[in-house]
């Protein structure tokens, strides 16, 4: 079990961030039944508490000893995550690109990646596979871009992030939303760009993409590569921004319970992860567009 049970949960959190059933448009026993051989007496169990009573918890199935998601096979717990983004389980197809990218921003450090690999009436048909891990994280890699600079702003927020991610996820977050704000006014700032005062982080993220010339001019439908870009950094920039926002029902304020729990690293691994990934994207098309 090369996929630990701490990023499984992180992952598991990712239907309550997007507010979607892992089971998608169908319900629990169909989307079972797809991936097990369920027993008669499980399958009428199943049907009753999902279906007939509706009296499970939405995330039942990644507790369930039957199952045993936490701590099955990797090939398993793959396959289950590539079944929720199937065309016939899920048919909005944004919210499926979002938690593609979200998958593969989590599974990223476990040596795995889900991609398309064929497709059903136009629509793709997601399979796992292992990836090489990299000397260095995202944040590192993006650390690069100031080494020898005088940028301390953004390397003190990098270090920030970094440190926060396990003692302080309230603070990574923020912090990975204040990333990409200040990436961004810092591209159009160098570009002469106006910008406006307390512009809202997709808007901030839009308005920097449409300066920036994210494609080349030579390939083969340069449009349509734009497009499914820019698509694929506001994802990001929602991902981010979504669990910032997240922060004013399970932050720190005042009138809690004394039991509520706030966002947890895992929130905040999936928040930074966003984050430099984009950040690090929008800076690598600024430098090279700027040569």
């Amino acid at each position: 079990m090369q996929i630990s049970e701490a990023t499984r949960k992180h992952i598991i959190d990712l239907f309550s961030i997007e507010k979607t059933h892992w089971a998608g448009s169908l319900n629990d026993l169909e989307f079972l039944q797809r991936l097990f051989n369920l027993e008669p007496s499980d399958s009428r169990d199943i049907w009753k508490h999902c279906v007939d009573n509706d009296d499970w918890m939405d995330n039942w199935v990644f507790t369930d000893p039957r199952f045993n998601l936490l701590h099955c096979d990797d090939n398993m717990f793959l396959r289950f995550l590539c079944e929720t983004i199937h065309p016939v389980v899920r048919i909005d197809a944004e919210q499926i690109r979002r938690l593609e990218q979200a998958f593969n921003l989590l599974l990223r450090d476990q040596g795995y990646e889900i991609v398309s690999n064929t497709q059903i009436s136009g629509r793709a048909v997601y399979t796992a596979r292992r990836i090489s891990l990299g000397a260095e994280s995202n944040l590192r890699s993006l650390k690069q871009h100031f080494c020898g600079t005088d940028t301390q702003y953004v390397l003190s927020q990098i270090n920030r992030m970094q440190s926060a991610i396990e003692n302080d996820p309230i603070l990574a977050i923020g912090t990975a939303k204040e990333l990409i704000e200040t990436i961004c006014k810092t591209i159009l700032s160098e570009r002469g760009q106006e910008i406006e005062n307390n512009l809202e982080l997709p808007k901030l993220v839009k308005q920097t993409v449409k300066e920036l010339k994210l494609t080349p001019d030579d390939i083969p439908n340069e449009a349509k590569a734009r497009e499914n870009i820019q698509r694929i950094l506001s994802n990001l920039a929602t991902i981010t921004n979504g669990i910032a926002e997240l922060r004013n029902s399970y932050g720190t304020g005042h009138g809690k319970d004394s039991k509520a729990k706030g966002l947890g690293s895992r929130h905040a691994k999936l928040a930074v992860g966003a984050a430099s990934t984009l950040a690090e994207f929008l800076l690598d098309t600024h430098n090279e567009r700027s040569l």
